[in-house]
């Protein structure tokens, strides 16, 4: 069995589809490139682990504006790129074709692929899949869409790092929690759990660093570019204004070095080999 077997109460499956209909619309409410340029360093380290390769299938799921497969086909990889929102794959078609790339970009969820059995040498995902709400069913699709021997490289999120206490900032703004974590994908014994049955597994905890000049203009990047946090602050009024003053203390609180803020925020490189 891939994952965890789950009957979700029928509650839980419209709470899901509910939240993947918004998340569709908000990672692309603002230049999300802006923030994935932030990322650099993890996505090299987590392409230069999968050995990308000329004749290598390789999927890239929550792909964003195509950072990850832009790295991989560069590198003669044989790249298709999904993810859940038409906004970011539109965005990642046209950075390919001003690259010269030629990655198959497609709108798609991760908990219900439209690809074949077995059909890739590669799946990686850089802070994307654990977006998406139903753990079982996507750790299911990352095992069944990889033959055997084929590799899988995740970056996920650990809840108390940095991007921990990013979302920690913004919890009490929102509406109401969300139907699952995100950063269960961040504990090792719950990727095990969901994983581990299908990948012979390796997990690193490894930091990303970004750094800014100030923690106000930390929160007009993120503000104005990273979906989650732009569509929470519109969506505010007057409290727009008290989430800003949150998030700025906390950043002068724990990430300010030398006049400006330097945000570690960790995560956990997980690779695996398909059994």
């Amino acid at each position: 069995m891939w994952g965890r077997s789950t009957a979700y109460p029928e509650e839980v499956v419209v709470a899901f589809e509910e939240l993947k209909a918004r998340q569709s619309v908000m990672w692309a409410n603002g230049p999300y490139q802006n923030v994935t340029e932030t990322l650099t360093d993890l996505q090299d380290l987590t392409v230069g682990r999968l050995g990308a390769a000329p004749g290598v299938h390789w999927l890239d799921l929550a792909c964003g504006t195509g950072a990850v497969a832009e790295r991989a086909a560069s590198a003669g990889a044989e790249v298709v790129g999904i993810d859940l929102s038409p906004g970011l794959i539109e965005t990642a078609q046209e950075r390919a074709k001003q690259l010269g790339l030629n990655i198959d970009y497609r709108v798609g969820d991760c908990e219900n692929l439209e690809v074949g059995d077995g059909a890739f040498d590669v799946v990686s995902s850089t802070c994307g899949v654990m977006f998406a709400p139903d753990h079982e069913a996507t750790a299911r699709e990352l095992a069944r869409v990889v033959k055997p021997g084929g590799k899988l490289g995740l970056a996920n999120w650990t809840p108390a790092g940095g991007l921990g206490d990013m979302f920690r900032v913004m919890a009490p703004f929102q509406p109401a929690p969300p139907p699952s974590s995100p950063f269960d994908w961040g504990k090792p014994d719950r990727v095990r759990e969901l994983l581990g049955d299908a990948y012979d597994l390796e997990i690193v905890e490894e930091i990303s660093i970004a750094r800014s000049e100030s923690a106000e203009a930390y929160w007009d990047l993120f503000s104005s570019s990273y979906g989650p946090t732009k569509t929470l602050a519109e969506n505010l009024g007057e409290r727009r204004a008290e989430l800003r003053q949150a998030w700025v203390d906390m950043f002068n609180e724990k990430y300010a070095v030398d006049g400006g803020i330097v945000h570690t925020r960790e995560y956990l490189l997980i690779l695996g080999t398909r059994k």
